[in-house]
């Protein structure tokens, strides 16, 4: 089954991309990158930047409206996702647990829905 892993945390409170501490988390993440690739369940992934550069579309009456930042004011954004195929959702919660986000911030486990059951009929 395939999951996307959504990682979300405090903007506020990362450290700067220059600190020791920011590479060293940036680190972690190059070697759960690596793990998840070796054992076969990577089906991909990306950063996110951050919601200050974020632009918010909604059509309404036909008005294409946009607002610059996130729909919701929240303390955790969402700043990145990771794509995974295994066996069972005990297995992605296993997978989440070990990604670096999960550490500091919240990762949401979330099933991909499989559109060809719905066209295969």
């Amino acid at each position: 089954m395939k999951y996307a892993l959504l990682i979300y945390s405090d903007e506020n409170t990362q450290p700067p991309p220059d600190s020791p501490e920011a590479q060293e988390v940036m680190q972690a993440y190059f070697r759960f990158t690596d793990a998840i690739t070796q054992r076969g369940i990577n089906l991909g992934g990306e950063a996110l930047h951050d919601t200050g550069a974020a632009t918010t579309v909604r059509v309404r009456n036909g008005e294409t409206l946009t607002t610059d930042g996130p729909f919701a004011e929240t303390k955790e954004a969402l700043g990145g996702f990771y794509l995974i195929d295994v066996a069972d959702l005990d297995e992605a919660i296993a997978v989440a647990a070990e990604l670096p986000g999960s550490w500091h911030g919240s990762v949401e486990v979330r099933p991909i829905y499989d559109w060809s059951a719905d066209v295969a009929g």
